[in-house]
């Protein structure tokens, strides 16, 4: 399967973005997707995940309330909505599929990534 993001951008602090993960190549519609990110010289991390149907979602902490995964299995394609960004949410944001149906935070259960999407908030 390969996985394409899209959507990211420069964004003033309190301000959105949304963005998509499309998928192809097979149907991830029985499997749990994630999005994780990565700043320049952090390493990369956990930021929300969604189960195959959709039931259920996961964050981290420091994106709860703020954050929404959602996903449409009919167009294999995943979503991270993203309000009152801040300067310390600039990251290249990478979506991935995940080994199982479920919600994992861990970076070893997922096995496709795609090739990230930059993400800038300006204070």
């Amino acid at each position: 399967v390969q996985l394409q993001a899209f959507g990211g951008g420069l964004v003033q602090a309190g301000g959105s973005l949304r963005l998509s993960c499309a998928a192809s190549g097979d149907s991830i519609h029985i499997y749990g997707m994630g999005w994780f990110r990565q700043a320049p010289g952090k390493e990369r991390e956990f930021v929300a995940a969604i189960s195959w149907g959709g039931g259920r979602t996961y964050y981290a902490d420091s994106v709860k309330g703020r954050f929404t995964i959602s996903r449409d299995n009919a167009k294999n394609t995943v979503y991270l909505q993203m309000n009152s960004l801040k300067p310390e949410d600039t990251a290249v944001y990478y979506c991935a599929r995940a080994r199982s149906s479920s919600t994992p935070s861990q970076i070893g259960e997922y096995v496709y990534w795609g090739q990230g999407t930059q993400v800038t908030v300006s204070s």
